[in-house]
């Protein structure tokens, strides 16, 4: 809401960023059901899941009610877990950020821990809203790449540090999805989807935030740039 009126918004961050690497973001409004989803994906090049400070509605992987005061946003539940398998299944490349990166494990059939601080042995992932915005992005932890992975190849090398933005976390991984990285407590950062026509790739962390001064997430913003623009090859030549 602003000044009492509903808006449909995505921060700015994620649009420079994929502009930075080739991509014309078009911005999909949350309409649930009133999207027509497979018009949508023979229209577009690939599909950017956003972070938000809303969380999954644990009614859809079976959890138990949310903690009072938890922000939810039904109209994107409902707008993108169907669209994550749709995606998938036409061959839209798909890239996940926080947010995204647990719609899709949900979509996928996986699990979610609500507060991943509040299960024994696994770490505060959370950021400090009391400080200012840089220390909350700024590095937090390590995580370790999966050998064979899409992530360790665009490294270059088996560990990565990042930025910790987020309560929830993955509990229990898709079926079909495989680890891509993985935090020093053993909470899964990242997954992909090998068996999936297009990239299909998720983070936990926010690889958008000063994209441009970040040579690993340039380059991941790069992967999913090309693999958009070899989608609109492909289609250009079904057209042909």
């Amino acid at each position: 809401m602003l000044d009492l009126h509903p808006f449909h918004a995505v921060g700015e961050k994620y649009i420079v960023a994929l502009l930075g690497a080739g991509v014309l973001p078009l911005l999909v409004p949350a309409l649930g059901e009133a999207l027509a989803a497979d018009d949508l994906l023979a229209t577009v090049d690939g599909l950017l899941l956003t972070g938000s400070v809303s969380n999954v509605e644990p009614r859809h992987y079976g959890g138990a009610p949310s903690a009072p005061g938890t922000l939810h946003d039904p109209a994107r539940d409902a707008t993108t877990l169907p669209l994550i398998v749709r995606a998938i299944a036409a061959g839209v490349p798909l890239l996940g950020i926080c947010r995204g990166f647990q719609e899709m494990n949900v979509a996928l059939g996986g699990t979610l821990w609500q507060e991943v601080h509040g299960e024994g042995g696994l770490s505060v992932h959370h950021e400090d809203l009391a400080q200012p915005l840089d220390v909350q992005y700024g590095p937090a932890h390590e995580v370790t790449l999966a050998e064979g992975g899409v992530l360790r190849r665009l490294n270059g090398g088996g560990r990565l540090t990042v930025n910790s933005l987020h309560h929830q976390g993955i509990r229990a991984l898709a079926p079909g999805a495989r680890v891509e990285a993985t935090a020093p407590d053993g909470l899964i950062e990242a997954f992909s989807v090998p068996e999936a026509r297009a990239l299909t790739l998720a983070v936990q962390w926010h690889p958008e935030w000063k994209a441009a001064e970040d040579p690993f997430s340039r380059a991941l913003f790069d992967e999913f740039g090309q693999a958009a623009r070899s989608r609109a090859l492909a289609r250009t030549a079904g057209d042909s």
